[in-house]
């Protein structure tokens, strides 16, 4: 059976060059993407900067204090940018929220099966277990790429409509596992949000 978390000891399928991707089989995978206004470019630039440099000082796989570092140092930062609901905000439309929920469920159960998600005003976070057989660079293209075109006809826009990368995590264990799905879970009430304003779902435990 594969592992449903990161092993060290096993092979890591990696692409991307600016910010690496991990897939290692099945292994549960966090996934998080942004609209392309969803950060002011004047506050991304310089940060994005600094953990270029800080990850070619930490490669991965990191002990638990350095992951702790990384997400103190950068991952509250940008989430707190997000949750201010900086951008157009475009998902907080119903109709424009329905087609992301609609191309994440799509394919449930076939290249992948998910295990939680939220889509927030201004960006979208995935957890779930990719088939082995689907790359996770594929898995996340094909759902951008089908919902910027429909959110634009929607919109009667052209151009980028997502940030182009998108950031990733591979589960270490099932205290990462349970802490993940209460971050998705807890994110609407974290950015202050009303009923309406995100699309929230969650697979029950058994």
């Amino acid at each position: 059976m594969p592992p449903d978390y990161l092993d060290p000891n096993l092979e890591i399928a990696k692409h991307g060059k600016v910010l690496p991707h991990w897939q290692q089989g099945e292994a549960y995978v966090f996934v998080t993407w942004r609209l392309a206004d969803a950060i002011p470019k004047e506050k991304m630039l310089p940060l994005a900067a600094y953990r270029k440099t800080w990850l070619q000082l930490h490669p991965e796989p990191w002990d638990a204090r350095t992951e702790w570092e990384y997400h103190e140092t950068f991952s509250k930062q940008i989430d707190a940018w997000l949750d201010a609901g900086s951008g157009s905000c475009v998902l907080r439309r119903t109709d424009a929220r329905e087609i992301v929920v609609g191309a994440l469920q799509h394919f449930e159960g076939e290249r992948y099966l998910l295990e939680s998600y939220v889509v927030m005003p201004n960006h979208v976070h995935v957890l779930f277990q990719p088939n082995a057989s689907h790359g996770l660079g594929d898995i996340v293209r094909s759902w951008k790429q089908y919902t910027a075109s429909k959110i634009n006809a929607l919109l009667g826009k052209s151009g980028s409509l997502w940030q182009e990368r998108y950031w990733d995590r591979l589960l270490r264990n099932p205290a990462h596992h349970c802490k993940c799905r209460e971050y998705v879970r807890e994110n609407p009430a974290k950015a202050k949000l009303r009923d309406g304003e995100f699309s929230f779902w969650e697979r029950e435990r058994g």
